[in-house]
C-alpha cells in the first residue's frame, strides 16, 4: 500500500486559485446566468484539479470518489428541504396565501418604508421560527411580490429580506445554526445568544438606519402596473381573506413545535393544496380547463412538481403570481451538489488543513485569533458551500487553542456564527446562497451588497475583537 504525502501550501492554493479564475471567467462571460450552470462546470472541473493533486500524493481514486459521495450525502437534508420548499410555493401561490399576503402588504406598506419593514417583518418572522429558509420561502416570496407591485429595487428589497431573515435566525433558540455553534464550542446556547447579542444587534440596527435612508432617497420605479391595478387582478382572481393565511399559520406552528424542516414544510405545502381544493374551486376550474375533481387534483399535483401557472390577462401579474414546484429547484440543487463536491475533494486531501495552520501560526493575539476564526468560516463557506461545515471545521480547529490561551468558549462560538452563518447566503455557490437566489428569484450576485446587515456584522466583530470589547476570558478557579 503506497503511503499518503502531507499536502502543502502550494498543493491547497492551485485549486483554490484555478476555482477563483474561472468563476470570475464564468460571471465576465454568462453574468447572471453563471449559476444555471456555468458555475456547475466550474466546481466540477476544480474537483478534478484538486482529485490530481490528491493522486499525486498518494491517494487512490476510490478514496476520492468516496469523499465525493459523502460531501453530496451531506447534502441531501438540504436537497429535501429545497423540493419541499418547491412544492410550498407552488401550492402557497395556489391557494391564495401568497396573494393574500401581497395584496395586505399593499395596504401596509408605502415605498418609502418598504426595505425598513421588509427587514424587520423577515427578522420577527425568523426569530419566531428558527428558520431562515422557511421565512424566505413564505414571508420573503410575498415581500418580492410586493416589492414588484410597489416598484422598489429587487435587489435591495431580496437584500433588506436576507438581512432580517438571517438576523432572526442567529438569535432564534429554535435556529440549527444557533444550537450548533455553541454545542461545537462547548459554550451555554443561552449564553451564546447573550454574547452575539454585542456584535449581532448594533450590526442590524445600522442595516435598518441604511435601509430607511435608502427607502426615502432611492428613486422608484413605476412598474409595468400600478398598485390598484395588481390588487384588482388578484381580487378578480382569487377568493381573497385572512382566512388563507391559515396555511401559513400552520408552518409557523409546525416550526414553533420544533417539526423538523422537512415534514413540516412538506406537510404545509400539502395543506396549502387541500385549502386551494377547498377555497379556490374556481381558478382551478379555470386552470384545468374542466370542473372535475379529477381536473383539480391535477392543477394541485403539477403545482407541487412542476408549480403553479395562472392566465390573468397581464403579463407581469401572470409572473408575479406564478412559480414554485419541485423541478424549479432543480438547478439549485445541481448547484449545492457540485459545491458540496468539491469542497468534501479539498477536506479530504487535508488542503483546507493546510490553510488553518497557516493561519493559526499568524494569529498572535485574542484579536487576531477571533479574526482568524471568522475569516476561516468565510473561507470554508467559499470552499465547501456549507455553513454546517463552516461551523463545525473551524470550531473543532479552533476550540483546543482557545482554551490554551484562556478564553471564553462563547468569544468562539460568537465568531462561528459571525463568519459562518452570516457569510453564507452572500456566496452564489453556497447551499443558503443558492436557496436564497432559487426562491426570491434574486441571485446572490446582485444581492450581496445591499444585504447590509451579512456585511456589518463580521465587519463590527472583527473590530470589536481587536479593540477587546466582550472578549471574554475565563476566571481562575478558586482554591
Amino acid at each position: 500500500m503506497s503511503s499518503v504525502k502531507q499536502a502543502n501550501f502550494t498543493d491547497a492554493l492551485i485549486p483554490l486559485l484555478f476555482l477563483i479564475a474561472c468563476l470570475a471567467g464564468s460571471v465576465a462571460i454568462f453574468g447572471d446566468s453563471s449559476s444555471s450552470g456555468p458555475n456547475q462546470i466550474v466546481l466540477l472541473l476544480a474537483a478534478g484539479v484538486a482529485s490530481i493533486i490528491g493522486l499525486k500524493n498518494g491517494y487512490k481514486w476510490k478514496q476520492i470518489e468516496e469523499a465525493m459521495v459523502n460531501g453530496i450525502s451531506l447534502s441531501m437534508g438540504a436537497i429535501f428541504i429545497l423540493l419541499a420548499v418547491g412544492s410550498l410555493i407552488g401550492t402557497f401561490l395556489m391557494s391564495g396565501t401568497v396573494p393574500t399576503l401581497i395584496y395586505l402588504g399593499l395596504q401596509v406598506l408605502s415605498p418609502d418604508w418598504f426595505y425598513a419593514a421588509a427587514c424587520i417583518l423577515s427578522a420577527i418572522v425568523a426569530m419566531s421560527i428558527g428558520s431562515s429558509w422557511t421565512t424566505a420561502a413564505t414571508v420573503g416570496v410575498a415581500l418580492m411580490g410586493i416589492a414588484s407591485g410597489i416598484g422598489v429595487n429587487p435587489a435591495i428589497a431580496a437584500g433588506a429580506i436576507v438581512s432580517g431573515a438571517y438576523f432572526g435566525d442567529k438569535i432564534s433558540p429554535l435556529s440549527e445554526t444557533t444550537n450548533l455553534a455553541p454545542a461545537v464550542a462547548g459554550s451555554n446556547l443561552f449564553d451564546h445568544i447573550r454574547h452575539m447579542l454585542w456584535t449581532t444587534v448594533p450590526a442590524f440596527v445600522i442595516a435598518l438606519l441604511i435601509f430607511t435612508i435608502l427607502g426615502f432617497t432611492e428613486e422608484k420605479s413605476a412598474g409595468a402596473i400600478s398598485i390598484d391595478d395588481v390588487q384588482n387582478v388578484i381580487l378578480s382572481t382569487y377568493d381573497v381573506s385572512v382566512f388563507h393565511l391559515v396555511p401559513l399559520v400552520v408552518l409557523v406552528t409546525m416550526a414553533v413545535k420544533k417539526v423538523p424542516a422537512f415534514p413540516s414544510i412538506f406537510i404545509a405545502a400539502l395543506f396549502g393544496g387541500v385549502w386551494g381544493y377547498i377555497f379556490q374551486p374556481e381558478l382551478l376550474s379555470k386552470v384545468a380547463g374542466e370542473v372535475s375533481f379529477i381536473g383539480h387534483l391535477k392543477v394541485i399535483w403539477t403545482a407541487m412538481f412542476d408549480g403553479f401557472a395562472v392566465a390573468t390577462g397581464n403579463e407581469t401579474m401572470d409572473e408575479l403570481l406564478s412559480g414554485g414546484g419541485m423541478a424549479n429547484m432543480l438547478n439549485t440543487i445541481w448547484l449545492v451538489m457540485t459545491a458540496l463536491m468539491f469542497g468534501a475533494v479539498m477536506e479530504k486531501l487535508g488542503l483546507l488543513e493546510v490553510f488553518v495552520r497557516r493561519i493559526l501560526q499568524a494569529a498572535k493575539d485574542s484579536g487576531s485569533l477571533i479574526t482568524s476564526t471568522i475569516c476561516t468560516a468565510f473561507g470554508i463557506n467559499l470552499v465547501t458551500a456549507d455553513q454546517y461545515i463552516s461551523i463545525v471545521m473551524p470550531g473543532r480547529m479552533y476550540r483546543e487553542e482557545y482554551e490554551r490561551r484562556g478564553l471564553e468558549n462563547v468569544n468562539l462560538s460568537r465568531a462561528l456564527e459571525d463568519g459562518g452563518t452570516i457569510t453564507s447566503p452572500l456566496i452564489p455557490w453556497n447551499t443558503c446562497g443558492a436557496y436564497m437566489g432559487g426562491v426570491l428569484l434574486v441571485s446572490p450576485m446582485e444581492y450581496w451588497y445591499f444585504a447590509f446587515f451579512n456585511l456589518i456584522n463580521p465587519l463590527l466583530a472583527v473590530a470589536f475583537a481587536y479593540m477587546g470589547i466582550k472578549v471574554l476570558k475565563k476566571q481562575p478557579a478558586m482554591a
